[in-house]
């Protein structure tokens, strides 16, 4: 399935984003290694289930148990899409086996994660993933948007571009993706955590959560803490228009999340329906928390959600048990 000239694709944590990017560059001709762990491991080695509203594709994806069995060379690309929490870990074991000139891509919440790769690596690449996918059981993604599968831009970090990020988002643009290079990635990804600051009410209150005016003060203290600390970010309208470029309709899949049509659980829905036992919320809300104590601007209202989603992971609480009102009474 490889091109002879082309670049080898490592997707270091096959989950739902991973999975989706790594099935669609390989469908369309790219050489792909996959590294997943456990049962997720187990059923990739049949095959990856990539499954969307215009049906479902089994694709027998390379797969391998650790980064070090991918023997990573210079002609090689590591998209990181593990969760935030194990970005470390996976940076250790990659640089343990991988040179310091090896490609480092994050696509991955939040804004740390180019930050602890380029103390290990000096190519890194920030990626803002707007890519609703799924994955609940061993060896299945589902993917929400067809014909496109979603937005994948990327440049590098802290800034910048460069001919490997403009052959990068070709190769994205030929699988079933938007990408583009853009040297100020960093903006569209600080506007992006503030989207994803909804993800711990979407995993404990549900849909709702999102709407509510909780996230709506979430949202006023980041925006308070990005202007104390002088961070440049994309304005809601840069990011309509960005979407707009992107023809979609729903993957129509009504059995997701127990039958609750039309509600796509964020990431950190999906780890407490797995339950994983952690979350990514300590580089979510917890971002804006350090950047709040950092400049003193006031966050107790993601500080009340970073410290509610470690609690659901870490006792492996049901997505969804707690309601607006269980969060304003915390609040106090």
């Amino acid at each position: 399935m490889g091109q002879p000239d082309g670049l080898r694709y490592i997707i270091y944590g096959a989950g739902a984003i991973g999975g989706a990017i790594g099935g669609r560059l390989f469908e369309h001709g790219h050489d792909v290694t996959l590294v997943a762990r456990g049962a997720h491991h187990a059923a990739l080695r049949e095959h990856l289930e990539l499954v969307s509203s215009d049906g479902g594709r089994q694709l027998s994806v390379p797969v391998v148990d650790s980064v070090a069995a991918t023997r990573p060379g210079s002609d090689d690309v590591v998209i990181l899409t593990m969760k935030s929490q194990d970005t470390a870990t996976a940076i250790t074991e990659l640089a343990a086996v991988a040179d310091s000139d090896v490609v480092v891509v994050c696509g991955q919440n939040g804004v740390d994660n180019e930050r602890q790769a380029l103390r290990r690596f000096r190519r890194v690449y920030a990626m803002c993933v707007m890519l609703p996918a799924t994955y609940l059981r061993p060896g299945v993604v589902e993917v929400g948007w067809v014909p496109r599968t979603g937005i994948l831009d990327l440049g590098r970090y802290p800034a910048g571009t460069d001919a490997t990020a403009a052959r990068i988002a070709a190769d994205l643009e030929a699988s079933t993706f938007l990408s583009r290079p853009d040297a100020l990635v960093m903006r569209r990804k600080y506007h992006k955590l503030l989207l994803n600051l909804g993800n711990a009410l979407d995993a404990a209150c549900g849909p709702a959560g999102r709407a509510s005016e909780l996230y709506q003060l979430a949202r006023a203290e980041a925006e308070a803490c990005y202007r104390a600390a002088g961070i440049d970010f994309a304005s809601d309208e840069e990011d309509r228009a960005r979407r707009a470029e992107l023809q979609r309709r729903p993957a129509g899949l009504s059995a997701r999340h127990g039958g609750r049509s039309g509600f796509r659980g964020s990431s950190s829905w999906q780890s407490l329906a797995r339950g994983t036992g952690t979350i990514e919320a300590d580089y979510l809300n917890g971002e804006i928390v350090l950047l709040g104590r950092q400049h003193e601007v006031a966050t107790p209202v993601n500080e009340l959600l970073q410290r509610v989603a470690n609690q659901m992971a870490r006792e492996r609480t049901a997505p969804g048990s707690y309601t607006i009102e269980d969060l304003l009474a915390q609040l106090g």
